[in-house]
């Protein structure tokens, strides 16, 4: 849709000015009378011709959307009006597609439309679980406080996912080096190797045969098994997006023998985390239940607070159909249960929250050093292997000549 450029008067003669998206300049002027605003000059703005490097500058990050959010429960709290404050934000951002985005927002406000309502139409930058937050906040009368959480939130979400990249970073870059240099050896060192042995005339040791023939393979090889590595993440991620193919992986994942505690952990915090900031933002439980379940990344873990939402609906608890998962520890779902039976569910389930963030921290810390001298045995174990495989027929060779 084209964007125009608008100036005007309002009846107490304020000279305002803006951007609004509309299919011609009659719609603007039509829309901008609805707002008793005499509009002086509208003008179509020009397209800019936007470069994107992939990953790089276009798409709006969590980190981005926290420093908004923040800066805007700032500006209202200070008393400034919320188109004033959008506009504030849209002319200070740096992201092209953020800012335009803001610039939507502040139009369909300043129409007459909701805040939470001029967010929904954006789902791409702003949750169900932002939107609804955002609206219970408009409706109680506490936007500022509603986005304050909303910012912290963000920010601690930021900080659990941080944690759990950082503790597959390490094994994964290793184990990435480690197989890019088994296949430089076996693709352009032992071949030379080859060629010396073959004027030995002698039997050559059985470890120096295995890799002779691993070069062999993976020369001839190599195009067809980076196609069949290729295809079979290809062919997993398929797998995942079908509703059985995602329940499998995620409950292989929970009952992973060294990852799998983390994940587990992880499933909590979130959990918790995002239904206790539901809930104390004024949330109905059932509605947080389902925005939960929706976010929760793991088809097992939104199995079992769909469950717990429906128990609810029929009067029950929700700390029973969460034991029952198997994800839940007995002490999350008391805590839940004594929460639910003293009428400070959100405020337990923040605590559980805090002590899982923690949890993590540990689980994280205890991975990386159960790690690394698992992947140094790795290490020493295939490079290692392959050096001595190669130098086997050479001390042979040197013992038969001293003699």
């Amino acid at each position: 849709m084209p964007v125009f450029a608008y100036s005007g008067r309002t009846r107490t003669g304020q000279v305002v000015s803006g951007e609004m998206d509309a299919p011609n300049r009659e719609a603007v002027v039509a829309q901008l009378r609805r707002q008793q605003v005499l509009a002086t000059a509208v003008t179509p703005k020009a397209k800019e011709l936007e470069l994107r490097v992939p990953g790089f500058g276009g798409k709006v990050t969590d980190r981005d959307l926290a420093v908004v959010t923040r800066q805007l429960a700032t500006m209202i709290d200070a008393g400034l009006p919320l188109v004033q404050c959008l506009d504030i934000l849209a002319q200070q951002q740096e992201k092209k597609g953020f800012k335009k985005t803001l610039h939507q927002i502040r139009g369909d406000v300043e129409g007459g439309a909701t805040f939470s309502a001029a967010l929904k139409k954006h789902p791409k930058v702003f949750s169900t679980l932002y939107t609804n937050m955002v609206e219970a906040g408009e409706a109680g009368g506490i936007l500022d406080t509603i986005l304050n959480r909303l910012a912290a939130y963000i920010e601690k979400a930021m900080t659990l996912k941080k944690r759990v990249k950082t503790a597959m970073f390490y094994p994964s870059t290793i184990i990435t080096v480690a197989i890019v240099v088994v296949v430089f050896l076996l693709i352009y060192v032992i071949p030379t190797f080859q060629q010396l042995f073959a004027g030995f005339g002698a039997t050559l040791p059985l470890p120096t045969v295995i890799v002779l023939e691993a070069s062999r393979i993976v020369r001839q090889y190599l195009l067809v098994m980076v196609a069949a590595a290729v295809a079979l993440v290809v062919g997993l991620r398929l797998y995942y997006r079908t509703p059985g193919g995602n329940r499998t992986i995620d409950n292989l994942l929970l009952k992973a023998p060294i990852i799998g505690p983390l994940i587990r952990k992880v499933a909590v915090a979130k959990f918790t985390r995002t239904l206790g900031t539901l809930v104390s933002s004024g949330v109905a439980i059932l509605e947080g239940l389902d925005i939960t379940a929706r976010t929760a990344g793991n088809k097992v873990v939104e199995e079992a607070v769909l469950k717990a939402r429906t128990t609810i609906a029929q009067g029950k608890t929700i700390s029973e159909p969460l034991l029952a998962s198997g994800v839940f520890p007995l002490m999350v779902t008391q805590m839940i249960s004594v929460g639910e039976q003293t009428g400070a569910l959100d405020r337990m389930l923040n605590k559980i929250a805090d002590f899982y963030d923690e949890e993590v921290d540990v689980a994280v810390a205890g991975l990386t050093s159960l790690l690394e001298p698992l992947l140094v045995i790795f290490l020493g174990v295939i490079i290692g292997g392959v050096v001595i495989a190669m130098y086997l027929p050479i001390f042979k060779l040197i013992t038969v000549v001293g003699k």
